[in-house]
Formats: structure tokens, sequence, C-alpha cells
């Protein structure tokens, strides 16, 4: 059946997709609101000194997650996996909602990172093996539409509800959409079958993603305490820490953009960290440096929201007419608008709220032609056996990479004011910083060609020979 005959909401698909689309939007709306509601939270549970690790708990508990999971699902499945994570998610926001301290918030914080990771790699997997190459970029579409989506409103909402009742309803609102979404996701999950990954240690990943969080959690600490001695030794350790499991981790050759799987991994882990830690600190820009509202400051970065939204749907199509000839272009011609896009922020003197919204849509179009189709590729270029490590990794490269760049950004801002410099100043090379991962990434993007090049022909033309 062509895929013109098939749609994501045809009879065969429509409760996984909605499923699907539903336990993203719960994930990315919890992620953003928390943005939103954690100084009160901070507050209420008199916790402010604490207050970073609302958000660092989810980030590391979050690599867990979604680096044990992925090989779970090689040999076992994803429909255990996936039912234990949304649980975990369910137990995690019930514990926040009912926080009578800030130590239990931060364990319910690592109890929503874990199962956020594990759901969304599950998700992934669920992708890769009940929709056909063709309708790949079409679901990926809409599972990136619907993690951007809440960014449009969700903050403002989440703000809402905080200030008219309490931040404990913005947790307790998210528990009706999961309980849904499992509910039509579930009966398609058990159908689901991985083959079992050859030589896979299950034992020896889980490890090594603990060693990567400990490693991840130095580093972050380390950060925080720059531009002190202690701060660069500990960040070092953590650095030391994290490159072992993260070589062992990772396809071989990702740290060095080595063409195939790595490169695609590469280019989405940089240009998505780069993307979303631009976000940040453009926020911090126009409220701080231009003296704009945080809701007005709100408006302008989801102007970034909606553009994505539009080209995500929009690229499915594209890749349905081209039957799929032009993914590596379109992957290429994403990254460099992003670096466009930033570019045009860069320069924080001259950033306006006109500038600013056009940098932002055209960041917007960036990610929302790169961001689903370097998903479609990596799939296309993984055997049933590896679904479940793919899965992860692709996951990876959406939650550690930046996680741990706004870290970095952070203290880039700190050493800089430390240094005499204004916060525009500041932000400037923070800016620049964020364009150097962009320069990386469009490397990165041109070294994928080859490998998909061939597999594509393969498929195609089953007469011809790989070389």
């Amino acid at each position: 059946m062509s895929s013109h005959s098939q749609s994501i909401f045809s009879p065969r698909y429509f409760a996984l997709s909605i499923g699907i689309i539903l336990s993203v939007m719960a994930v990315g709306f919890e992620g953003l609101s928390v943005t939103t509601i954690a100084p009160s939270i901070a507050g209420d549970l008199n916790g402010l000194n604490l207050f970073g690790w609302i958000f660092s708990t989810y980030l590391l508990a979050q690599i867990i997650g979604t680096l044990v999971v992925g090989r779970i699902i090689d040999r076992r499945g994803p429909a255990v996996p996936f039912t234990l994570a949304l649980l975990l998610f369910i137990v995690g926001l019930v514990a926040a909602a009912t926080a009578g301290d800030m130590y239990t918030m931060i364990a319910s914080r690592a109890m929503q990172g874990l199962g956020a990771g594990a759901m969304m790699t599950c998700v992934y997997t669920a992708i890769s093996l009940s929709y056909p190459d063709e309708l790949r970029a079409k679901i990926l579409g809409a599972f990136g539409t619907a993690y951007v989506l809440p960014s449009m409103l969700g903050p403002y909402i989440a703000g809402l509800i905080a200030d008219q009742w309490s931040w404990r309803f913005v947790f307790w609102g998210i528990l009706p959409i999961l309980l849904i979404s499992a509910l039509l996701s579930l009966p398609a999950f058990t159908k689901l079958k991985s083959q079992p990954a050859q030589g896979a240690n299950g034992s020896a990943a889980t490890w090594m993603a603990l060693l990567l969080t400990i490693g991840t959690g130095t580093l972050l600490v380390g950060l925080g305490k720059l531009p002190s001695i202690i701060g660069f030794v500990i960040v070092l350790i953590g650095g030391v820490l994290m490159v072992y499991p993260l070589r062992k981790l990772l396809p071989e050759g990702t740290l060095a953009l080595r063409r195939g799987m790595p490169a695609i991994l590469a280019t989405r882990g940089l240009f998505f960290a780069a993307y979303t830690s631009t976000q940040n600190f453009l926020v911090l820009a126009l409220i701080e440096v231009k003296g704009i509202t945080p809701s007005q400051a709100g408006l302008i970065v989801a102007s970034a929201a909606l553009s994505w939204c539009v080209i995500a749907y929009l690229q499915g199509r594209w890749d349905s007419a081209d039957q799929g000839r032009g993914r590596h272009r379109r992957i290429i011609t994403g990254v460099f608008l992003l670096a466009i896009g930033i570019t045009i922020v860069f320069w924080v003197p001259v950033v306006t709220v006109t500038v600013a919204v056009i940098g932002q849509i055209i960041a917007g179009i960036g990610i929302g032609l790169a961001h689903p189709i370097s998903g479609v590729v990596a799939f296309s270029q993984t055997g049933e056996e590896g679904v479940g490590k793919t899965s992860a990794n692709l996951q990876f490269a959406d939650s550690f990479t930046p996680g741990v760049v706004i870290g970095i950004g952070g203290s880039i801002l700190v050493v800089c004011q430390v240094g005499g410099m204004s916060l525009q100043s500041g932000l400037i090379v923070t800016m620049g910083f964020h364009l150097l991962l962009i320069v990386l990434s469009l490397i990165a993007s041109t070294r994928i060609a080859p490998v998909t090049d061939q597999i594509r022909t393969g498929l195609q033309s089953l007469g011809v020979k790989n070389k």
C-alpha cells in the first residue's frame, strides 16, 4: 500500500498515533510548565538553595531511563518498559503534586525523569516497528509538533494555574492526558516485538549509563561553581568521567563525526542543543537586557514553535512526494537555516522584537526540517534487532546534549560577568558558543549522505549491489 492511500490516522494506526501524540504532549507540557512554576515551588517549599536541582535531577534520571530502557526493548520488546515508564511518570507526578518539602520534590523529579526518558525511547521504538518507512516522516513530524506545541501555550497556562490556584494543579492536570494516552497506545504496544539484539549486554550498558550520569552530575555541579579553581577541577573530573561511557554507549565514531549513523546522531545532538540553549538565553536577553515582559518574551519564542509545527507537517508531505530522496538535502538545509536563525539573534545590541521574531521563525523552519527527518534517516539505517538502541540514541540526543549545553552556557555567562563583562556582552559570548555548535552540526550533516544513499539505492532497486 502506498503512502498516498495510508495515513497515520487511518484505522490501522489511529489509536497508536493519538496515544503517541498525547504522551509526547504530556511530557513536553510537564517539562515546560516546571520552568514557569519552579520559582513558586522553591519558594513554597523553602528550597531556593536547591532550585537548580529541580531541573538537574530530571535530566540525570532521564539519561538512565533513556539508555537502560533501549537495551531492555531490544531484548523483551517495548510493551513492559512502556507500562513501567508510564507508571513511574504517574507516581512522580502524584509525588510532586503532594510534596511537602524540597527533597520530596527532587525525588519526584527523578521519577519523572526516569519515566519520561524511558517513555520517549519506547515511543521512538513503536514508530520504527509500527509504521512503514514512507509514514515515518509524518508520524515523526506529528511527534515534533506534539512536543513543541506545549511551548506555545504551556508556560503561560502553567503560570495562570499557579497564579489562580496552586502550582500543584499543574502536576494533577497532566494525569488525565497520560491515562488517555495509555488506554489508546498500550494495546498497540503489546503487539510489538523487537528482534533480540546480537551481543546486547544489558548490565554493562546499565553501569555505563550510571557512570555517565555520575559524570554529568559532577560536570553540572562544577559548572555551578565556576570560575573558582575548585569549579574547574570538578568540571575536569566530570568531563573525564563522561568520555568513556559516551564512547561505549553511542555508536563508534559519534564523537569523531564518522559517516553514517554516528554522523546522524552527532548532527541531531548538536543542532538540538544549540536551538534549545539559544531559546533559553534569548528569553534572558529579551527580559534582562531589552526590558521586555516575560509573557512577551514567551510569545516571541513561541514564533519558533509555530514555524516548527508548520514545517514539521509539510515535510511529511514532501517526503511522500519525493519518496525520501530529498531527506539528506532537507537535513542540511534545516541545519543551515538554524545557523541563520541563531546568527540573527547573536548580536544582542541590535536585537529588537522584530529581529528576534524573524530569527525565531527561521530557526523554527530549520528545526522543523532537520529534526523529524534525522529520525527517519536513523531508522532507515537500523535493522530490526537494533531498534531499541537507535530509539535510545535519538532520545539521548534530544535530552542529554541540550541539558549539558544549557549548563555550559550558564557557566560561560557567569565567568564573563565575574571577568567584568556586562550581561549583554556575556550573552553575546554564549550565543557565539551556540553558533560554534551549529557549525559543527553542519559539518556532521554533510557526512550522512553516502551511507543513506547506499541504503536507499539498495532498497529501491534490489538488484543493485552496494559498494
